[in-house]
């Protein structure tokens, strides 16, 4: 059966809840820009994330570690200048609030006056949870990440699949639980079992995003270069790609070098 969807003309943390208790799945994807948070935005997308993946896909690095707390907000100043309805959440980057609490809340801080920024986002359940706490007690929204969490990626020495063995996918559920009790309005869960991530969805009341879950859970997420098929070499069997941008701009702008070259670029309609 289908949902009417209520239209909301501002996306709030509420509103994620809301959709959640309505059965609409929730829309997500990641934008690091002014000009593609603009796209994102009017398409109607409900959240877009100002993820650390920037590290990879606008840095080149390999992993999500290397970027940093201002470059982050860079980022975020960009997409939020943007956006009209969606809400905005920020990655807390690598080393800027696992250790100390208190450094949780200053950088939480800072990416939300700095900003503009609705809501963080940290990696992990109970090993940061005097974090979460801190940052909470602020005032400040935080959105949960269990499963796969990419910071991490060392400590698990792959990017397989999580919470396959029973003990782990108990722990994932019980922060799952924790994350909820503590108070954050939304969970992503990366890269586990459908079967896992659907039961975990039904057993809080808040929405959890999947990437990499399946369909059981309340809404989805995917990095926006990949979607869009930008990056050719990351090919997951989560990921759909709705364009294949890579050949499409290779294409134009080979067209374009062609005519430069061939003094056919510009014409006499396209010049003063």
């Amino acid at each position: 059966m289908s949902v009417a969807k209520k239209d909301y003309k501002r996306i709030t943390t509420k509103s994620l809840i809301e959709m959640k208790a309505n059965g609409e799945k929730i829309s997500m994807l990641t934008a690091y820009d002014y000009s593609m948070a603009k796209i994102v935005d009017v398409a109607g997308v409900d959240v877009i994330l100002v993820g650390d993946s920037a590290s990879n896909v606008m840095a080149g690095h390999e992993t999500t570690l290397p970027i940093t707390l201002d470059q982050m907000i860079y980022h975020a100043s960009s997409v939020v200048r943007a956006i009209s309805r969606a809400l905005v959440v920020v990655d807390l980057p690598f080393g800027s609030y696992q250790s100390d609490p208190k450094e949780a809340l200053r950088s939480a801080i800072r990416i939300m006056k700095e900003s503009g920024g609705h809501a963080v986002k940290l990696e992990g359940g109970s090993e940061i949870k005097d974090s979460i706490k801190k940052i909470l007690n602020a005032g400040i929204p935080v959105m949960g990440h269990l499963g796969l969490t990419p910071q991490s990626i060392y400590k698990f020495g792959t990017y397989t699949v999580r919470a396959k063995e029973d003990q782990e996918a108990e722990k994932l559920m019980q922060d799952a639980k924790l994350l909820e009790k503590l108070g954050c309005f939304a969970i992503v869960i990366e890269k586990v079992p459908a079967h896992l991530a659907e039961k975990v969805a039904k057993s809080v009341s808040i929405p959890i995003i999947g990437i990499g879950a399946g369909g059981g859970v309340d809404g989805q997420v995917l990095v926006i270069h990949d979607m869009l098929g930008m990056n050719n070499e990351f090919s997951p069997r989560f990921l759909r790609r709705y364009m294949n941008l890579y050949e499409e701009m290779t294409t134009a702008i080979g067209q374009y070098v062609t005519d430069v070259k061939s003094s056919d670029f510009p014409n006499e309609k396209e010049q003063y």
